[in-house]
C-alpha cells in the first residue's frame, strides 16, 4: 500500500534551506573551515602546563602538582595512566600519574633521582621549579586497572606510582585487595602515609632493611584465586613473575609495567645507514637499533624504550623491519618503525 502526503509550508521552507546551505556553503571554497575534521588523537594531549608545586615524598623521591595556568579542568585519567614529559633540555620522559583521578584541577606525578640513568630525573630534580611551566602530552594508558573479584598488588619502589590510584579505587570500590610494597627502607618508599589511609585491604610494608631481600615466589601465593595481579617493579622483580604466577594459580591474570626496556631476546645482527648522514652502524645480537644509533649521534628522541609510546619512530626508506613494538598500525608498519624496540633480518635504510 503506497501513502502520500502534502508537504506543509514549514517543511518546504526547511527543505528550501537544505538546498541553500547545499550549494552555497557545503560546495564552495569555505566549506573546509565551516566543518574541520576532528581526528582521534591516538597518542593524547599535548599541554603546556604549570608546575603548581613540587614536594620532597621520600629519600630522593619528589613529586610534582601540575595544573592548567587558567586553571581550567585537566583531561580526565584512570588508574594506570601516564604523562610523557617534555623537559627543557629535550628530554622526553614518561611518568605515572599518582593523584587522584576525580580531581581534574591538577595532575601529580613522582620522580626518583637516578644518579646514573639517562639524565631525565636528574634534569626535573635539578631544574624544574614551583611555579614553571611544564610541557606534557597524555594521559594516557598502557597499565589499565581491568575488572576483578579481588587484587594483588607488587610495588617495588617508585614502582608504587601507578599502584597508588589502582589502590584506592579498589578502597573506594570496596574490592578485596592487598599490596606487597617492597623497597629498600621505609626511608626510600614514598607515600606510606597515603597508603595507611586506605585501609579497607590489607596493605604490607617489606624494606630490605626490616624484612630481608624479597622473594617474589613467597608473595604471588597470597594472591586469592583467580585474582588480578600488578606488578610494577625494576626488571629483577618483573623477570621471572609469569612463570610464578602460573605455577602458583594458572586462573589467575597477571599484569606488569616496567620502568626499564626489557632485555632483548632472539636478536641477529644487522644493520642501519642512516641516509641523511650518510653513516651505517651495525646493531648487534644483544642490542637495540636505538643503542647502535645513539652511538653515532645524540640526536636521537627517545622515552620508554619499551615499543609503545612512539617517540623514536623513525622513516624506513628500504629494507624489511622485524616489527616488535606495540603501538604501530598495519599500515604505519609498511613505512616505519620503533627502533628502541623493533629489528631486521638484513641491512635497514632509514630517514635520519
Amino acid at each position: 500500500m503506497t501513502t502520500t502526503s502534502t508537504p506543509t509550508r514549514a517543511m518546504r521552507l526547511a527543505a528550501a534551506a537544505s538546498a541553500t546551505y547545499q550549494r552555497v556553503f557545503a560546495t564552495s571554497r569555505v566549506a573546509p573551515l565551516l566543518s574541520r575534521p576532528r581526528p582521534v588523537r591516538r597518542s593524547g594531549y599535548d599541554l603546556d602546563l604549570t608546575v603548581r608545586a613540587i614536594r620532597a615524598e621520600a629519600d630522593d623521591v619528589i613529586s610534582l602538582v601540575l595544573a592548567a595556568p587558567d586553571g581550567s579542568p585537566l583531561p580526565g585519567w584512570i588508574p594506570g595512566a601516564h604523562l610523557d614529559v617534555f623537559l627543557p633540555s629535550g628530554r622526553q620522559r614518561q611518568y605515572s600519574l599518582c593523584g587522584d583521578p576525580g580531581d581534574r584541577s591538577s595532575y601529580r606525578i613522582a620522580v626518583r633521582r637516578i644518579a646514573d640513568g639517562g639524565g631525565g630525573s636528574r634534569e626535573i630534580h635539578d631544574t624544574v621549579r614551583a611555579g614553571g611551566p611544564l610541557r606534557i602530552r597524555g594521559p594516557r594508558n598502557a597499565f589499565p586497572l581491568a575488572a576483578a573479584n579481588s587484587y594483588l598488588f607488587v610495588a617495588a619502589g617508585i614502582g608504587i606510582t601507578p599502584i597508588l590510584p589502582m589502590v584506592r579505587a579498589c578502597h573506594e570500590r570496596a574490592v578485596p585487595w592487598r599490596l606487597v610494597y617492597l623497597g629498600r627502607s621505609r626511608a626510600t618508599m614514598p607515600f606510606l602515609d597515603e597508603l595507611a589511609r586506605c585501609d579497607s585491604g590489607t596493605v604490607e610494608i617489606r624494606p630490605d632493611d626490616e624484612c630481608g631481600p624479597p622473594v617474589l615466589g613467597d608473595i604471588l601465593p597470597l594472591a586469592p584465586a583467580g585474582a588480578a595481579v600488578y606488578l610494577c617493579g625494576p626488571p629483577p622483580l618483573m623477570h621471572p613473575a609469569r612463570e610464578l604466577v602460573r605455577a602458583s594459580d594458572p586462573s589467575a591474570s597477571l599484569h606488569t609495567e616496567r620502568f626499564s626496556p626489557p632485555p632483548v631476546s632472539g636478536g641477529a645482527p644487522f644493520e642501519i645507514r642512516l641516509r641523511r648522514t650518510g653513516v651505517t652502524v651495525g646493531v648487534g645480537p644483544g642490542e637495540t637499533a636505538l643503542t647502535a644509533i645513539t652511538r653515532v649521534t645524540s640526536d636521537v628522541a627517545y622515552s620508554c624504550r619499551q615499543g609503545f609510546c612512539g617517540t623514536c619512530k623513525v622513516r624506513v626508506l628500504d629494507g624489511e623491519v622485524e616489527h616488535r613494538d606495540r603501538l604501530l598500525s598495519p599500515a604505519e608498519r609498511r613505512d616505519s618503525m620503533l627502533v628502541c624496540v623493533s629489528r631486521a633480518t638484513g641491512r635497514l635504510v632509514i630517514d635520519r
